[in-house]
């Protein structure tokens, strides 16, 4: 059950951001853009993290996962597959920014415990 938690916390997170995010930014401007993003995140971080809806234990991703991929997914569905083929550079490029930030962090742990 832990994972469906994770699953679904991500996925309202995602829904919300892709569906809400733009509509106020967009009525609203830049402040707008600043109110929504104080109270999705906020309100899903509480939810996911506070209450305990998504899973922590090991290796743990955020929200920005679930986030990213409901957007992904949603202009995928909306538009067809091809959506997705035109992602994959950007795709690829973030999954080699995450390696590089996970190998920079566990050298920058390692070398804080020998500190």
């Amino acid at each position: 059950m832990k994972h469906i938690g994770t699953i679904i916390g991500t996925a309202i997170a995602g829904i919300f951001v892709m569906s809400v995010w733009g509509a106020f930014a967009g009525a609203y401007g830049i402040a707008g853009g600043w109110f929504a993003g104080l109270i999705i995140i906020g309100t899903m971080w509480f939810l996911n993290h506070a209450v305990g809806l998504v899973n922590q234990d090991g290796a743990f991703v955020d929200m920005a996962v679930g986030i990213g991929m409901a957007g992904t997914m949603r202009d995928v569905f909306m538009n067809g597959g091809q959506v997705f083929i035109d992602a994959l550079p950007t795709l690829i490029i973030v999954l080699i920014g995450g390696i590089a930030g996970g190998f920079a962090a566990a050298k920058l742990e390692k070398y804080l415990a020998a500190k």
